[in-house]
């Protein structure tokens, strides 16, 4: 029975993340935007303004710690970020929501909990675009932290 429970409980789970949202304004389908992801005619390239690793130094344990990375459509088609993963679950990661024009340009935001996270931290957030060479980019941070002194 317990396993039988499991397995709803994993099905669910895995349905329910792989659900494609389309937000409002965004004429295009899922299977349109992956049509397009798909077909490199439709490839252009990123050009990160800042640094693609960064070092924050030291922190003290429990502090929130949010980075941006500066990014610019360097290409002739629009910019479409699929996807932000990070490496953990220790950081969030927030993306474009909508495709970014040639020319323009977009950040890509994330926070990081140190709660628990004592030491050197090193943390990639791995971007999926509709960029030539590869889809996919990574931008790092390494952060210290200090243990909680009570």
């Amino acid at each position: 029975m317990r396993f039988f429970i499991s397995i709803m409980f994993s099905s669910i789970f895995f349905v329910a993340c792989n659900t494609k949202d389309t937000k409002a304004g965004n004429n295009k389908t899922a299977k349109e935007q992956n049509a397009i992801l798909r077909d490199s005619a439709n490839f252009t390239t990123i050009e990160w303004l800042d640094s693609t690793s960064k070092n924050f130094g030291k922190i003290p344990e429990g502090q929130k710690l949010d980075v941006a990375f500066h990014f610019k459509n360097s290409g002739t088609k629009p910019l479409i970020i699929t996807r932000v993963q990070p490496s953990c679950g220790c950081t969030i990661a927030e993306q474009p929501q909508e495709p970014i024009a040639p020319g323009a340009e977009g950040v890509i935001r994330a926070s990081f909990n140190s709660e628990g996270r004592t030491g050197v931290n090193h943390k990639t957030l791995f971007v999926f675009a509709n960029t030539k060479g590869t889809q996919e980019s990574q931008v790092q941070f390494t952060v210290e932290v200090d243990k909680k002194k009570f």
